[in-house]
């Protein structure tokens, strides 16, 4: 296995942490900023993967980071998600919920986590029925 950048992530960018999760952020983030993501410190390729301690966990720390964010940032909304294999989006394979602000100003608020359920160009082709 590769070496996981969540596995040893450096300590400027732990924001938060409990004892199954932590809360980390990039630092100097200037798209969307408040961003950041809580991983499970076991590495646990997806969420599927994922222990219920580490679920109960992971929600502990996510009510606590939107906390942070909302005194830090103030944000006007959210999107919350998990992304799963490559055609899900997952680029780095340790599991990772997003924790993303969205503000009133930004050219794309408004588009939430269904926006592409929306757009009729990305309808499958051919039969996908099994």
């Amino acid at each position: 296995m590769e070496k996981c950048c969540f596995c040893e992530p450096p300590e400027e960018e732990i924001i938060l942490a409990n004892e199954f999760c932590l809360f980390l952020q990039q630092k100097n983030q200037d798209v969307l900023p408040g961003s950041g993501v809580i991983v499970p410190r076991e590495h646990r390729e997806t969420v599927f993967h994922m222990t219920q301690k580490e679920w109960e966990y992971s929600q502990e720390l996510l009510f606590r980071a939107k906390d942070y964010i909302d005194e830090k940032f103030a944000p006007q909304g959210y999107n919350v998600g998990w992304n799963v294999g490559r055609v899900g989006g997952q680029e780095i394979f340790h599991a990772h919920m997003h924790i993303i602000p969205r503000y009133s100003d930004e050219p794309l608020a408004g588009k939430g986590i269904r926006f592409w359920l929306k757009q009729p160009r990305n309808k499958r082709g051919g039969s996908h029925i099994l």
